[in-house]
């Protein structure tokens, strides 16, 4: 993706990869990293107060009939396969993993939920954050952990990657669609760059190049989305505020 921009904007772009999340946030809101991929929950808090320092890019489109054709997703909820458990209201009690408390996938929507059963606290036996979605399907494969709600295309990229996870895992239940975690720019960004880069973006499928890596990752194209499109994240946010997992 970065020699696509770079090639079609005849500019070097470098892929910073290999950093913690928290860092690559960081690198992206203080401008030292110039575009990204972050997920809708910390989007909207950035976007919430005053002037903010990023700017929305495009949102994927995912190719699967599931996903409508709309830049959305799904949180789905999984467990081991060999599990008892047939819903999310099984889980009370049980050993509960999330991957970090800025995802909309695993944590906002979780305490949404928890907040619209009227469960404000002590729902679950154990919590535990893992870090990233890939490591807690893989706990929840080892046993160490009974379920999670886990970031749909994540979830089925992984079990593309790792057959073996497609024989260990099932999902019980699916919440959502929520909008989909957008690309975004730095302001820092000059205004003539950032217009250039959201045209290579939202063109890409219709170009033979641009197709075949829209392909690679099982997208369609990329959408153009506003920042209302977010307010349903916005909107979990307010009413899961006073639940603790």
């Amino acid at each position: 993706m970065a020699k696509y921009i770079a090639n079609r904007l005849r500019v070097k772009v470098e892929f910073v990869d290999g950093v913690p999340w928290q860092e690559r946030e960081r690198l992206l809101y203080s401008g030292a990293v110039h575009a990204g991929w972050i997920c809708g929950l910390p989007y909207v808090l950035k976007a919430g107060g005053g002037r903010p320092g990023i700017v929305l890019l495009a949102a994927p489109v995912m190719a699967d009939p599931r996903y409508a054709r709309r830049p959305v997703y799904y949180s789905d909820i999984v467990v081991r396969r060999d599990s008892t458990v047939r819903s999310f209201a099984d889980l009370r009690g049980s050993r509960w993993a999330y991957n970090e408390p800025g995802s909309h996938s695993g944590h906002n929507i979780v305490r949404y939920q928890l907040a619209r059963l009227g469960e404000h606290a002590g729902y679950f036996g154990h919590v535990t954050a893992t870090g990233a979605h890939q490591r807690t399907l893989g706990m929840i494969a080892a046993g160490e952990v009974d379920a999670s709600a886990i970031d749909s295309t994540v979830l089925e990229t992984e079990l593309r990657r790792h057959p073996e996870l497609a024989r260990s895992l099932r999902v019980v239940e699916s919440w959502g669609p929520s909008p989909a975690p957008p690309w975004v720019m730095s302001r820092r960004l000059p205004a003539a760059m950032r217009r250039d880069l959201r045209c290579v973006v939202l063109s890409m499928h219709r170009e033979p190049d641009g197709r075949a890596l829209l392909k690679h990752a099982c997208m369609a194209r990329f959408a153009s989305v506003s920042d209302a499109d977010y307010d349903p994240i916005r909107d979990m946010a307010s009413a899961g505020g006073g639940v603790t997992l």
